[in-house]
């Protein structure tokens, strides 16, 4: 956890400077519309907040979760609405993605001329002016492999993000799920061929089993290694670490309800949420303030991304920034988490 008495934290042993959380914007499109998007971004921005994540694709899962046809970009286009609009731009880190399929029309169609999509050279600088047009600006401040593209050599990659650093229409540039060789590789092939570096990386990480054992098992103790920053998304398990699911219970009315109940449920997820709430209740905090504030004690972690649907429920999750938890519940979270190791932890 960064000690600094600055509010605001550095990703990595980057030049970046964000607040302690950052906000994603996957749900702006589909779970919350523009006048809602609005009044979120609104609440993070009157909260100092100035770290903005979003993707090409955004949201595009909408119309394949049964929604209207969405094919991606819309996330952006209201962020970028809202930059002009408020005047914030200058304030503000934008980061977005780049990987997805654009356009619903296109998803099947890799490797034909009507493929959007991949890490190549011609993707992404195509998708990066796209993006620079729907968010209204003339950087990106982070932009981010949204994962690997396994037909695509990743000195090709890193080359064109090298190019569009240089053209100034990138900033940093970063990636999201990675494992920690992809990511490894991709520092390595950066340093022989003198190309720009991944600064930061997106790994889904939270409380929850499995996620806690992928990321420490090898990609935090990595990216402490090299200064890497983790700014990981999904902090509060797709809503089971909000106290909304509880054991036995009925499931509450959300968006992502079936998809928790299909991956996410299992006896000791439901140890997880019973101790968080007691943790919770010990430490004066609701159970999603003491979720983030155990991931923000996590070495290697930088700012964890969140997303809101109502500035309410964004200021419930920004509440404790202040308040850490004590070392007991830190520990008592630890242990109901604790994943069996292979083999010793690299501290030992």
């Amino acid at each position: 956890m960064n000690h600094d008495p600055s509010p605001y934290i550095q990703i990595g042993n980057s030049g970046l400077t964000v607040f302690p959380l950052g906000l994603g914007t996957m749900q702006f499109g589909w779970s919350v519309d523009e006048a809602g998007a609005f009044d979120v971004l609104d609440a993070y921005a009157e909260a100092g907040g100035n770290f903005l994540d979003s993707a090409d694709c955004y949201s595009s899962w909408a119309s394949r979760l049964g929604g209207p046809p969405n094919p991606g970009g819309v996330s952006e286009e209201i962020l970028g609405r809202w930059l002009k609009d408020r005047g914030l731009r200058s304030e503000m880190v934008v980061a977005t993605k780049v990987r997805a399929a654009m356009g619903q029309e296109f998803a099947d169609h890799r490797g034909t001329r009507a493929s959007r999509e991949g890490l190549s050279r011609r993707w992404i600088m195509q998708a990066c002016e796209d993006s620079l047009r729907r968010l209204g600006v003339d950087h990106i401040d982070l932009y981010q492999a949204h994962w690997i593209d396994p037909l695509v050599p990743i000195e090709e990659t890193l080359s064109a993000f090298t190019d569009l650093v240089r053209q100034g229409k990138v900033r940093y540039i970063g990636c999201s799920n990675f494992s920690a060789w992809r990511l490894l590789e991709a520092l390595w092939a950066s340093d022989r061929k003198s190309l720009e570096s991944f600064v930061s990386i997106q790994p889904e990480y939270s409380l929850l089993d499995p996620t806690r054992s992928f990321v420490e098992m090898e990609l935090a103790p990595m990216c402490e290694k090299y200064g890497i920053g983790m700014v990981p998304y999904s902090p509060l398990g797709g809503g089971l670490l909000t106290g909304k699911y509880r054991r036995g219970e009925a499931l509450p009315e959300s968006v992502r309800a079936s998809e928790n109940e299909e991956n996410r449920f299992s006896d000791k997820n439901w140890d997880i949420i019973e101790t968080l709430v007691e943790v919770a209740e010990a430490n004066d905090q609701t159970p999603a303030q003491a979720a983030i504030n155990w991931l923000r004690s996590r070495p290697g972690v930088s700012a964890p991304i969140i997303g809101a649907n109502t500035p309410a429920q964004l200021r419930d999750t920004m509440g404790g920034l202040e308040r850490p938890l004590s070392a007991d519940g830190i520990e008592r979270l630890n242990q109901v988490s604790e994943f069996q190791r292979s083999r010793p932890s690299l501290e030992e």
